[in-house]
């Protein structure tokens, strides 16, 4: 490297209007294998990989695994269909936002299956 500061946008996401009052980050660690399960966050949440790996899937969108490293972006009130822990797996930090008088919270999403 021969600059003396170099800078790689990783991420870059719009937001709805929601107002943004308050950011709350996590560590959270993920023994290998454990499945995190549909579920959906009430506000939008970003992260980054610190070890390990995820499966990761959006609403039926293509089906992603995270590394040491990538970010990542769950958009509020939006299905998450996998954030699933790999073989090795994972510790990551999420970026919880969250509105006026708003605690960050994830909510299971039940599937009931077709027929």
């Amino acid at each position: 490297m021969t600059e003396p500061v170099v800078r790689v946008t990783l991420l870059e996401q719009s937001l709805d209007d929601k107002v943004t009052a308050a950011v709350q980050v996590r560590r959270i660690t993920m023994q290998p294998g454990v499945a995190g399960g549909p579920h959906q966050h009430n506000g939008p949440v970003f992260g980054v990989i610190e070890a390990g790996s995820i499966f990761f899937q959006v609403l039926g969108g293509p089906e992603t695994v995270l590394h040491t490293g990538d970010v990542f972006y769950e958009p509020a009130d939006v299905l998450i269909d996998r954030f699933d822990a790999t073989f090795e797996g994972a510790t990551f930090l999420g970026y919880f936002l969250s509105g006026p008088n708003e605690k960050p919270e994830l909510t299971p999403v039940v599937r009931t299956p077709k027929p």
